[in-house]
């Protein structure tokens, strides 16, 4: 039996190896983000700063209402007119200023200032004054709740994590030369951003996005494994093969004969719920290919039940048995669970440019839904600069544009782009810094 003394010897142990993971139900991104990072979370879970146990309803009211605000405009954005107006409004205070000419970009805009007001006025005060009775670090995937820890005067390390490949001057503290948060880059967009916002080069890690661990695995061995029975699905042809057979073998070794599963297709559907009319259209696109057993569809719905009835009702007549099928969950957990387990058999990923667009790293090319806000316009930009995904055409007839990449390897080529230029690191990258006090990725 443990005396005192050890019991707290063992509890400040595991508090030395973990931190306080925060997130936010604003969508899937925060959330997301925060998912591979669970291993150092104490107590073995991520917090939701809008909806911990516990929070004042004032601080709830006010986060619903930003969300509401936001997930509306997004599904509203599809009227014409109003709705293009009514997003146009809303994406300007999230814009991302151009990248060059090269300037001073520390000035807080109105966004920021709006954010700090309230703050400054108690907004998570609750939060972090629960945190400091442990005031081991906190890793946060959004950057009110790093504002909120800083402003309210959290005593232990206050680190951020950057979800998006290039970010909004909201994400930078008022004073970004007198801040103490530290921020984990997904990619060198981010960490030349974060410069032009005034954050101190030594604050910034170029760590990666925290891809899922369990699509990883130890030396990348079973990213490595999927990737091959993946290449096999998007070269049909063996045109890629041809060229870059030398490349593939010194990457991945040798490449099966026959892939694990059939090719698979998974459109992700965004928390707000908007575009779910384009796998739809896809489908019967491609349905004749799904009742002929030549493809899999995969559309991932989240944890909204409408949603998952939406497409069960839709897709029911069509009588296309379980070569469609519809991921969801019950909790957010349950869904990423589910979601990572689908992607070690997913070849192709169809999405909007969100966090996801870091999934390419994974070695699957993303067919790119049309955006929604000036975060997502960065994504897709960074996504094509680095040759990992393409632009979808109109989805009534994907039957023919999908079939004629596939033929053609350009959609292997994009697998190995994404697999080669994106860090895949990034979690273990963030649990060595956090957990170990070693900074050896700095920019």
């Amino acid at each position: 039996m443990k005396t005192e003394k050890q019991t707290k010897k063992s509890e400040n142990s595991e508090c030395s190896r973990k931190a306080w993971i925060i997130a936010a139900d604003m969508g899937y991104g925060h959330q997301r983000t925060a998912y591979p990072l669970r291993d150092i979370a104490f107590g073995g879970k991520v917090i939701n700063a809008n909806s911990y146990q516990g929070i004042p309803k004032k601080d709830q009211r006010f986060w619903r209402q930003t969300r509401s605000v936001y997930e509306f405009i997004s599904r509203f954005k599809k009227i014409p007119l109003l709705g293009t107006l009514a997003f146009s409004i809303l994406d300007r205070f999230q814009k991302i200023s151009t990248y060059y000419p090269k300037r001073d970009l520390s000035r807080p805009d109105f966004g920021l200032k709006n954010i700090f007001y309230f703050i400054e006025r108690g907004w998570g005060k609750d939060l972090i004054e629960r945190l400091k009775k442990n005031p081991i670090p906190i890793v946060s995937t959004f950057f009110t709740p790093a504002f909120m820890a800083e402003e309210f005067k959290y005593s232990g390390q206050i680190y951020c994590v950057i979800c998006d490949a290039d970010i909004n001057r909201s994400w930078a503290p008022m004073d970004p030369q007198k801040s103490k948060i530290k921020y984990f880059a997904p990619c060198s967009w981010v960490r030349d951003r974060l410069k032009l916002y005034g954050v101190k080069p030594e604050h910034i890690f170029l760590t990666g996005y925290p891809l899922p661990k369990e699509n990883i695995g130890e030396n990348l061995g079973i990213l490595k494994e999927d990737m091959r029975n993946r290449l096999i699905n998007l070269d049909p042809n063996k045109n890629y093969r041809k060229i870059y057979g030398p490349l593939i073998k010194v990457s991945l070794g040798k490449l099966p004969e026959k892939p694990s599963h059939p090719l698979t297709i998974m459109f992700s559907i965004g928390g707000a719920g908007a575009q779910k009319e384009i796998p739809l259209n896809a489908v019967n696109s491609l349905k004749n290919k799904i009742k002929n057993k030549k493809l899999r569809f995969i559309i991932a719905v989240g944890v909204r039940e409408e949603l998952r009835k939406y497409y069960a009702k839709n897709i029911r007549d069509l009588k296309l048995d379980s070569w469609v099928h519809i991921l969801s969950g019950i909790t957010t957990d349950e869904y990423f669970k589910n979601f990572n387990e689908a992607l070690r058999e997913t070849d192709i990923l169809w999405t909007k440019p969100s966090e996801l667009s870091f999934y390419a790293g994974l070695g699957i090319p993303i067919i790119i839904a049309p955006t929604i806000g000036s975060q997502e316009d960065f994504n897709k930009k960074w996504l094509l600069h680095i040759g990992a995904a393409y632009s979808q055409e109109n989805p009534k007839y994907a039957d023919q544009w999908l079939y004629d990449m596939l033929k053609s390897g350009d959609l292997a080529e994009a697998a190995m782009r994404g697999f080669m230029e994106i860090e895949t690191t990034g979690a273990y990258n963030i649990e060595q810094i956090v957990t170990a006090g070693n900074h050896p990725l700095k920019s």
